[in-house]
């Protein structure tokens, strides 16, 4: 991946932090989300909610079509989750075509190759913002937004 590619990378996980943050989640990135540590056990970004985790391997690509997730990411995001009793997903971001979706990781469809992949079908049920904040038990957005 070319460093351009990273940074746009890095700048929609930035977007996503701060959206999580003025919904009222406590959240950090990854400080080497993106990079090639491979020994990392860790998620791009963790969201935090009056003691609800939530963890997310970040994905964003140009334009709708079908997500390959590599299994050793999805086994590191599983091993955090458990360690930290966290609810584990992959966000999703098509720039240009579509606000964030979060797809659980035991909805995930395992490739013949052993790893993972999201349709756009898939994508289009994925949850929402809105419905992040009623898995948390959010109060409103309303309250937050302005």
């Amino acid at each position: 991946m070319s460093s351009r590619h990273r940074r746009k990378g890095f700048q929609h996980e930035r977007e996503l932090v701060r959206k999580l943050w003025k919904l009222g989640f406590a959240v950090i990135r990854a400080p080497a989300s993106g990079s090639k540590v491979k020994r990392s056990v860790y998620p791009d970004v963790t969201a935090i909610y009056k003691g609800n985790i939530l963890v997310f391997e970040v994905k964003v690509r140009n334009k709708p079509q079908t997500v390959y997730v590599e299994r050793r990411q999805v086994e590191k995001l599983m091993e955090f989750s458990r360690r930290a009793s966290a609810k584990a997903f992959i966000a999703i971001k098509f720039i240009g075509h579509s606000d964030w979706r979060f797809i659980p990781i035991d909805k995930l469809e395992e490739t013949s190759g052993g790893n993972f992949k999201i349709t756009p079908d898939a994508f289009n049920g994925g949850l929402t913002l809105s419905d992040l904040l009623k898995l948390v038990g959010h109060g409103g957005l309303t309250r937050f937004v302005r």
